[in-house]
């Protein structure tokens, strides 16, 4: 207790010195901790609205489709719908077919990508859908029906309720030719997709495939997406029936959104390294200063006959103390920011005028904050060893000063 008193007494001698270091430490921490939690939000956000919109959490195919996406890879899913939403944590099971093909309008024609559907079930989880007014897909929604891209529309030069033409080659080879009706506009704020996408009936989509009531992927939709590890081998053992089928993760699934979350996940943490590294060298500097204006004062103590070691440890204490006021005080201004972004987010169109695309998703500019307790304690641990490790040059240093070396710094 003694040593605590006289390390807190050396600590607050140089009383402007351990403010601005103890701010610089604690503004740091609160940095590292606050950007984490809203990057964890933001990843959050991206992957349940990739996910809704793509492939699901996790989605199933036939084997090796993912490799190639051979269009005439389809099964038909029998059975297994209603097996897999009997697993529990499974919110909703989505089939869908996936074929390219022509567009045509009376003015233009255009090379599309078609996606065959179930409407009812896709308008309540896909965000894209959920966009579209209210009165867009109804019961009176027929298979002639779709839903274009809006850059599409724009490049046909037809609008809602206009028709027109797709073609797609059938199973057996063939071309098949039908006339649809725009039902709906589709804006995602990709222009790739909304300038080529065509969704419709996967009944009207298989039909015209020659392969009535097969699809390409079964996309399965969580309650809860950190249920995945516990849904994800009650999907494989399901399909053990089905031995010429796969499931995959949506990782596996949809790997430009995976590679893009993952690289900036790596940039994320290198920039917190460096930030307490900065804070590390801070650290140094204030002990190393300390040890060099109280030389005088170590050779007395060296003279009376305190060891090395008891100077060593009230070096370390300083440095322990420090640790845990900066812990203390970056945790609590990290809880505060992270309150307020996680209430009410942090709106990018003060910066950015429209929504943003990343790894081919598209998310709001208005980004929310999620809390990690659990890298905030880690975090806040560290930045205490930091300081301990920090502390052991200047604590070697000091622990070596022999009273007659003390003498010349008089």
């Amino acid at each position: 207790m003694a040593d605590l008193k006289l390390a807190w007494r050396n600590l607050v001698r140089y009383r402007m010195r351990f403010i601005i270091t103890l701010t610089g430490v604690s503004l740091s921490l609160a940095l590292v901790q606050t950007y984490h939690n809203f990057t964890q939000g933001v990843y959050s956000y991206m992957v349940e609205t990739g996910v809704r919109s793509g492939t699901g959490h996790m989605a199933i195919y036939k084997k090796h489709y993912l490799e190639n996406h051979d269009e005439s890879m389809t099964f038909n899913p029998e059975g297994l719908i209603s097996g897999i939403l009997k697993i529990k944590g499974v919110s909703e099971v989505m089939p869908r077919l996936y074929y390219s093909g022509l567009g045509q309008s009376s003015r233009e024609s255009r090379n599309i990508f078609i996606m065959g559907i179930d409407m009812e079930k896709e308008k309540e989880i896909n965000p894209f859908l959920k966009k579209l007014p209210e009165n867009t897909i109804t019961e009176s929604w027929k298979n002639r029906d779709a839903l274009v891209g809006k850059g599409l529309l724009e490049e046909l030069k037809i609008g809602i309720g206009r028709k027109f033409v797709v073609t797609i080659q059938s199973q057996d080879g063939g071309l098949v030719t039908e006339l649809f009706r725009v039902g709906g506009v589709i804006d995602t704020g990709i222009r790739e997709m909304d300038s080529s996408i065509v969704m419709i009936n996967s009944s009207q989509a298989s039909e015209m495939a020659g392969v009535p009531d097969d699809i390409h992927e079964i996309a399965v939709v969580l309650e809860d997406a950190a249920m995945a590890p516990e849904v994800f081998p009650c999907i494989e053992k399901l399909l053990e029936e089905s031995p010429g089928l796969e499931a995959a993760t949506w990782e596996k699934a949809m790997p430009n959104l995976f590679n893009a979350l993952r690289w900036d996940y790596v940039s994320v943490k290198v920039l917190s390294y460096v930030v307490l590294l900065i804070v590390t060298i801070g650290v140094v500097n204030t002990l190393l200063m300390s040890v060099t204006e109280r030389y005088h004062e170590f050779g007395m103590l060296r003279g009376i006959g305190t060891s090395p070691f008891r100077l060593c440890r009230m070096i370390m204490l300083e440095a322990l103390i420090l640790g845990i006021l900066a812990m203390a005080a970056g945790t609590a201004v990290c809880s505060i920011a992270t309150g307020y972004l996680a209430e009410y987010g942090f709106d990018l169109r003060l910066f950015i005028p429209e929504n943003l695309e990343f790894g081919g998703v598209i998310f709001s500019s208005l980004l929310y904050a999620e809390w990690d307790f659990i890298w905030m304690a880690e975090s806040g641990a560290y930045i205490v060893f930091l300081c301990l490790a920090a502390s052991l040059y200047p604590a070697f240093k000091a622990a070596r000063v022999t009273p007659v070396e003390a003498m010349r710094h008089v």
